[in-house]
């Protein structure tokens, strides 16, 4: 079953890319792989973890987080971006995904990210892109969460309702009925068991951020599904400061796999400037 919509689009599109200067790849707990980005001489940086999408990688579509990366260097914020257990690099298979697992390999990064030298760990931020931003929202609002700002691009808002209309009922149905259902993401096929459609079911997007505490800053393409959410998701938001960007024309990827980077490449710094403030 092949799986249509932005999402596969995303998925098709992000293979890794090598480390750069300042950048080193690191392996945590549960053979969670990462990038780890250290800007010269930090003694006690903010630092930013990023939880990449559906299928997707740690550099995400068109070296977004690479990009976002060497940009929060330049202002002296550290990163770790993360390969979910199934996906890139780390350890696992991709049947064994669920929203749960995916939560705790981000708690499992934080936690590294934390401990890293350098790093001040009253000072994190995270970013999170389409399914990734479902996942960091629910991981900001958590007890105990050390996050102090949060970040979206392009966020799914409803777990059940966008992943399960992305994928399609057929592949759904059959997942139900029998357990597990193949996918085609166009450059790779990947297995999902009836556990990840029941994860969909277990967590609500709108019900974390009224839990969240710190500051939002939510943007979506106007063209993309997404744009549905933001406003009202910022109405919940009880911290401060919150703020949402539409992006005038914008589509689930910002343009990214065009010749014109000016879209994409606005979000990265706009991003870049909203850690710099609010961490």
């Amino acid at each position: 079953m092949r799986l249509s919509a932005s999402l596969a689009l995303v998925a098709a599109l992000s293979l890794p890319l090598p480390a750069f200067a300042g950048e080193s790849v690191v392996t945590l707990d549960g053979g969670v792989a990462g990038t780890l980005n250290l800007p010269d001489g930090a003694t006690s940086a903010p630092a930013v973890l990023m939880l990449h999408g559906f299928g997707s990688s740690r550099d995400e579509v068109g070296g977004l987080y690479a990009r976002e990366a060497a940009a929060l260097a330049k202002e002296g914020i550290a990163s770790l971006r993360i390969d979910f257990r199934g996906f890139g690099k780390s350890d696992g298979d991709t049947g064994a995904t669920t929203i749960d697992g995916q939560l705790e390999d981000a708690k499992v990064a934080a936690a590294f990210l934390a401990k890293q030298k350098g790093v001040d760990p009253k000072r994190l931020g995270i970013l999170g892109f389409s399914l990734g931003g479902g996942v960091a929202t629910l991981a900001a609002a958590g007890e105990g969460a050390p996050f102090k700002s949060l970040v979206t691009w392009s966020s799914v808002g409803d777990f059940a309702k966008d992943l399960k209309g992305s994928i399609g009922a057929k592949a759904v149905a059959t997942a139900e009925t029998e357990g597990v259902v193949g996918l085609d993401l166009g450059w790779r096929t990947i297995v999902l068991k009836k556990g990840f459609f029941d994860s969909l079911d277990a967590h609500k997007i709108d019900t974390a951020i009224a839990a969240y505490p710190g500051a939002y800053l939510a943007i979506a393409g106007s063209k993309d599904f997404s744009a549905a959410y933001p406003e009202g998701f910022a109405k919940l938001a009880k911290g401060s400061p919150k703020e949402v960007w539409i992006v005038p024309e914008g589509d689930h990827i910002f343009g990214t796999l065009g010749d014109d980077q000016t879209m994409a490449d606005s979000v990265v710094a706009r991003t870049s400037a909203w850690f710099k403030s609010t961490l």
